[in-house]
């Protein structure tokens, strides 16, 4: 497994991370608790040091999860998770989006427990809540630092105009930012996303790489061409996807989520293959149904 630096964090993460919503949140079907902690520790064994979780994901019982399979690791691993929602504590009904800093400040203090750890490696606001002012969320956040509660923050679904307004009012810069990209998703090319995260020196951690299954099923335009491609190098589509991600400058992290433990060696295999431009821009190209101007 390869490594790659989580921003200005002085953190070295692995090259491709692990999602764990899959675990207890949105397949058809979740894992048991301990099928999901060995997954996770077969996610370690495997080389992976970043997990990605959220309060929401279950809602709360993921982070349970990820805190069982973690805790006696915690000094290999950097772990994840976000805010962002109205969490009942006790039934974990999701009451909606809410970043008021009454629910951010539970929702650490849950997560926290969950995680069974004493400070988080890297919190993220899951998405912008237009409705609470900007600076309180910075306010909370700054609080929660200098508490020694949140080590690193990062943002979620964010776009560039965003980080700057949440930037303004931190002290610390942010370490990362998570949008949804894939070559099924790649407006992150074209809205500034990548581009703020680069002149930032913000790590890109990409969440859906693999088009919510669409790259690796061969159901999208790409899909043809990133199996060509994989097959070269004796791996798969998906493979190629990671790859093809990763080949960008921004130095993107991809996030994986699996149910099976062999999908995240079978993800190791993005490492060996190799684009040209002509190759990379063919996928860009059959993404964007039109040829490049």
């Amino acid at each position: 497994m390869h490594t790659r630096e989580l921003g200005r964090s002085g953190l070295s993460v692995s090259a491709i991370g692990l999602g764990c919503m899959g675990i207890s949140f949105s397949y058809a079907t979740s894992l048991s608790k301990a099928e999901g902690v060995a997954l996770i520790r077969g996610a370690v064994d495997r080389g992976v040091t970043f997990f990605d979780t959220a309060e929401v994901y279950g809602p709360l019982v993921n982070e349970e999860v990820v805190g069982e399979a973690l805790a006696p690791l915690q000094d290999k691993v950097v772990i994840a998770t976000k805010f962002g929602f109205d969490i009942d504590p006790v039934t974990g009904e999701n009451r909606g989006i809410s970043s008021r800093p009454e629910h951010i400040r539970r929702a650490v203090e849950g997560s926290l427990k969950r995680l069974r750890v004493e400070a988080i490696d890297l919190l993220y606001q899951h998405r912008v809540d237009p409705a609470v002012p900007i600076e309180d969320v910075a306010g909370t956040v700054k609080e929660l630092i200098a508490a020694g509660k949140v080590k690193h923050v990062g943002v979620s679904n964010y776009s560039p105009a965003e980080v700057a307004a949440l930037q303004a009012f931190l002290p610390l810069p942010l370490v990362s930012t998570q949008p949804e990209f894939s070559p099924a998703h790649y407006a992150p090319l074209y809205d500034g996303t990548l581009d703020d995260a680069m002149a930032r020196e913000m790590a890109v951690l990409a969440w859906s790489p693999l088009g919510g299954g669409r790259l690796a099923r061969g159901d999208h335009p790409a899909a043809a061409l990133l199996a060509a491609q994989g097959a070269k190098y004796e791996a798969d589509a998906a493979a190629a996807a990671l790859s093809w991600i990763m080949a960008h400058p921004a130095k993107i992290v991809p996030i994986v989520g699996t149910q099976t433990p062999e999908r995240i060696l079978d993800s190791g295999d993005a490492f060996r293959i190799r684009w040209t431009r002509n190759e990379w821009y063919a996928v860009l190209e059959a993404s964007r149904g039109e040829r490049m101007p």
